[in-house]
């Protein structure tokens, strides 16, 4: 049966999450989750089926991509079809086409689980690989330790704080009380939580929105930020060790987060959480 390439509309995505969902394993390599779809959901119901990209084979999912930025697609592919040639063949194919829509002419990245035959047949074509990502994953099997850090759960209409440190802590002003509601309405968010951790004064210091994908599946922790003001003084950590702590609540198997192998700081403030880093991930890049 052949592999189609489509776009799915806004309400074929609550199948895409679900599906999504049901990929994730404690086996494999970190993949495209459920939690990428859902903080990318801030955008709106409309831009997340304007960016998602699907693969099906005889009306089923085989692949499932996102343009997290109009060239770079992060992709994952269904545990039975990893190794598949057939669709590696297909979804490279419809990737390094820009006539396709998947992505455009010029500079492009294509970020998909190692072992996959898509990842290896990229590099067939001569993309090389690209920016190093290191995946770290915690195991949930034992309980969390604690902190004094005071962590909320974060709630509609008690979003003030929450925001204001994300804005802080990634320089952006964005992300608004407003987005965070649009987000908050997203399929994905029905299985999150945003969590704020305050000093013993009470002063927010840290944030964290962490995704399930079910129980006996691993969670995702996407973004996590503490206050510029308040680095350096173990609050990283310590919401770290909160999200591993409400993923562990939730029946997660593990809680996983990724960041750039050059933020070594973040690599540092995650491996102090009991995160351990796992083989990097190369993405691939349109070849010059």
């Amino acid at each position: 049966m052949p592999v189609v390439l489509s776009t799915p509309s806004p309400d074929r995505l609550p199948h895409v999450v679900a599906t999504l969902r049901s990929w994730q394993d404690e086996g494999a390599p970190l993949q495209l989750h459920p939690g990428d779809l859902g903080w990318f959901w801030r955008f709106g119901t409309d831009a997340v089926a304007a960016a998602v990209r699907t693969w099906t084979q005889d009306d089923e999912l085989v692949a499932i991509g996102f343009l997290d930025g109009p060239d770079a697609l992060r992709m994952t592919v269904a545990p039975p079809a990893w190794r598949s040639d057939d669709v590696a063949q297909q979804v490279v194919a419809d990737v390094v086409d820009p006539r396709r829509g998947v992505l455009p002419d010029g500079a492009g990245v294509v970020e998909a689980p190692n072992a996959t035959r898509v990842h290896e047949l990229l590099g067939e074509h001569g993309w090389p690989t690209g920016e190093s990502w290191t995946p770290l994953r915690r195991d949930l099997r034992e309980p969390v330790e604690t902190t004094d850090l005071q962590v909320e759960v974060v709630a509609p209409g008690r979003t003030a704080d929450f925001t204001a440190v994300h804005r802080s802590a990634w320089a952006n002003d964005r992300f608004t009380d407003e987005v965070w509601r649009t987000m908050a309405d997203g399929s994905p968010f029905a299985d999150a939580w945003c969590l704020l951790g305050r000093d013993p004064a009470g002063v927010p210091v840290a944030g964290v929105t962490v995704w399930s994908a079910g129980p006996g599946r691993p969670g995702l922790l996407e973004p996590m930020g503490v206050h510029p003001d308040h680095r350096g003084r173990g609050h990283g950590r310590a919401i770290c060790l909160a999200a591993a702590a409400a993923l562990r609540s939730s029946g997660s198997s593990s809680a996983q987060v990724c960041t750039p192998t050059t933020l070594t700081s973040a690599v540092a403030t995650y491996r102090s959480a009991g995160y351990l880093p796992e083989p990097v991930r190369l993405d691939r890049t349109r070849p010059a």
